[in-house]
């Protein structure tokens, strides 16, 4: 007997929550959210805080205002990576066909793996299920298709752990009475204009009128009739994914015009940056500091090393004249961000006496990263670090 249903999407359940009540089991079942404390945004809810009225990107303070009693989380430096790089080395037990998608969601083609049975293959994902959530303790929803367009919309249909199989030929009897945001590609916007010519659901946009579609989607009104038929023949691509940047953003509770502050702030997101570029064996050669006044304003500045690099000590004399130069104004500042970016394969140091100097201080580094596994962020600390600090 065939398989059926080839193409599996997995979507991880409020991701960057999810993993922080793994890393704290107190958290579960509580209205939490991963994000800026006061003045930042929501990255990831809860579902007992999206029932709250709490989504992504909400504000902050508007989420405070909507759910009191919402518990605040700062995201963890390095966990988010490590826990969706596990997760899929997982996925790969099953199938070497994974699309790693991006951090939270990807695709399996289980199709050339030669199960015999419909029923073998779900029993097989189920328990790549199970062992997920046991290693990992975060919770996947999942969708099985005939393409990847019709399983990530199932994935995503009935969260938090949903399994949906959508058989062979039932794509469009599964797509017709869905609303029709439920779309890949139709966002608020655009579903509450459809919905106000008439448009609802994917069975009323297959039912209208080519001079309908015309006025909605142009010229590729027909490819968004195949779409909402659930044609799709892209192939899962292998390649993993990967950051082309590394960045981290700071808003202040309260504007800051102190520049050792926001110096120290700045440094601060590079002893995070830098040991995620490590733990991807990637390098960097721009940092790029940006600044924003309470107004939104942002302005930004950028160096490029000669050589790029993954050690904190070549970004870190770059913060000071970089801030100084975006910062002319120097108005109390509302953020603070800064990204490593033109992300490449590490180069070997040719120069001899470089090179003796170098091995050393990747070797300082690779002691510093282990001790931070083991003992946690806090088990270093850098002069910048501290109040005052440079």
């Amino acid at each position: 007997m065939p398989l059926l249903t080839p193409i599996v999407h997995l979507d991880a359940d409020a991701f960057f929550v999810s993993c922080e009540q793994a890393r704290d089991p107190s958290l579960r079942g509580k209205k939490c959210a991963v994000g800026g404390t006061t003045r930042g945004i929501i990255s990831s809810a809860s579902y007992e805080a999206r029932a709250a009225g709490v989504y992504t990107p909400m504000p902050t303070t508007k989420a405070l205002q909507l759910c009191p009693d919402l518990i605040m989380i700062p995201h963890t430096a390095g966990l988010y990576s490590q826990v969706s790089h596990r997760m899929f080395d997982l996925c790969e037990t099953v199938t070497p066909q994974v699309e790693r998608r991006s951090i939270d969601e990807g695709y399996l083609d289980v199709g050339p793996c030669g199960f015999c049975s419909q029923a073998e293959l779900e029993c097989r994902i189920r328990a790549l299920d199970a062992a997920i959530t046991a290693e990992l303790g975060i919770s996947v929803s999942w969708g099985l298709a005939t393409n990847k367009l019709v399983s990530a919309v199932a994935s995503k249909l009935r969260k938090p752990r949903a399994f949906v199989v959508v058989p062979p030929g039932g794509e469009a009897e599964f797509l017709e009475p869905l609303k029709l945001g439920k779309l890949p590609g139709i966002g608020t916007k655009t579903e509450a204009s459809l919905a106000a010519g008439g448009l609802e659901t994917v069975r009323d946009l297959l039912a209208a009128p080519a001079p309908v579609l015309r006025r909605f989607f142009g010229d590729d009104y027909r490819a968004m009739l195949a779409l909402a038929r659930g044609e799709d023949d892209s192939p899962v691509e292998t390649v993993e994914w990967e950051a082309k940047s590394y960045s981290q953003q700071e808003t202040f509770a309260h504007d800051v015009a102190d520049f050792g502050e926001i110096e120290r702030v700045a440094k601060g997101m590079i002893d995070e940056l830098v040991p995620k570029l490590r733990e991807d064996g990637k390098c960097a050669r721009t940092i790029t500091v940006k600044i924003r006044y309470p107004g939104m304003e942002d302005v930004s500045a950028g160096h490029s090393l000669p050589v790029a690099s993954d050690l904190e000590t070549d970004f870190y004399p770059q913060v000071a004249p970089l801030l100084r130069s975006a910062w002319k104004q120097r108005r109390p500042l509302r953020l603070v961000s800064v990204r490593l970016s033109q992300v490449e394969a590490p180069v070997r140091q040719l120069e001899l006496f470089g090179a003796v100097e170098n091995e050393k201080r990747h070797k300082l580094a690779a002691a510093v990263d282990a001790l931070k596994r083991v003992k946690g962020d806090s088990a270093v600390t850098r002069g910048h670090q501290l109040r005052g600090g440079k």
